[in-house]
């Protein structure tokens, strides 16, 4: 059993399986504290009793459905109540694949529920405490679709340009407070979330899947090196930076007080 330096405590959704499990084993190896949190308890204890046999941490397990007001409500006063929480890792998310005029909308809602509404709460929830403490970090899981709308359900890749779209707003708003946010933009991973979605992960080429070891370990790597915004599966850096600044350098054209020549007779 490995014995690390304390770091605080860790709370990570969809911790059961895939990202989310991998998450909770890395951030233990840190020397984290864990709360780990998604639907199925029987496999939260599977992934709670391979940690605790591993590392010296302590390990706490709550079965949640975040897409319930209520059950999410009990989440959100966990990270307000719980001052030793440093991190907040929301990976719990759900995807979509067809064609919105061929989706069941309930289920759209749901995802939005999942991807959007609970990330948003839950980041606000532990926020506060962590402005308070002058310390702390909110990692969160996107996707890269998030920059390619022409790839897969539109409702899903339109949560996930949210979710990047947020982190660089908390970025801007806690930064000068010592706390860090992270967006994680995963390509196609080897995890349950494809069976999930509709699409088995068999179906996909098998040159663009990642094993979810290898994407969260390029996470932290990126979340080391002080990253806003990681896409492990870039090569070259200054792609991202050369669309980043492509996107600012329109921000003095974006509001004026007429329209566009363009537009006028």
């Amino acid at each position: 059993m490995s014995s690390v330096q304390k770091q605080g405590k860790a709370l990570i959704t969809g911790a059961s399986t895939g990202i989310g499990a991998i998450y909770a084993d890395r951030l233990a190896k840190r020397g984290y504290d864990l709360i780990l949190v998604a639907r199925d308890e029987a496999k939260l204890n599977r992934v709670a009793d391979k940690i605790k046999a591993e590392y010296e941490v302590s390990v706490t397990v709550i079965s949640a459905d975040l897409t319930l007001k209520d059950e999410l409500a009990r989440i959100e006063s966990v990270l307000r109540s719980d001052s030793s929480i440093t991190l907040l890792v929301n990976n719990a998310g759900l995807g979509a694949v067809t064609k919105l005029a061929e989706s069941n909308i309930d289920d759209i809602e749901t995802m939005i529920s999942l991807n959007v509404i609970a990330l948003t709460r839950l980041s606000a929830a532990i926020t506060p405490g962590l402005i308070a403490s002058g310390h702390g970090a909110i990692i969160n899981i996107a996707s890269i679709v998030a920059l390619a709308p022409e790839l897969l359900n539109g409702a899903y890749s339109g949560s996930k340009a949210y979710v990047v779209n947020f982190t660089q707003s908390m970025h801007l708003e806690l930064a000068d407070k010592g706390i860090r946010v992270q967006a994680v933009l995963p390509g196609a991973i080897d995890t349950p979330f494809w069976d999930k979605s509709g699409m088995p992960v068999n179906h996909l080429p098998a040159q663009i899947v990642m094993n979810p070891e290898a994407l969260v370990d390029a996470a932290l790597a990126g979340f080391d090196m002080g990253e806003v915004i990681t896409i492990p599966s870039l090569p070259d850096l200054n792609d991202w930076n050369v669309l980043e600044n492509a996107r600012k350098a329109l921000a003095p054209n974006l509001s004026h007080t007429t329209p566009a020549s363009r537009y006028l007779s």
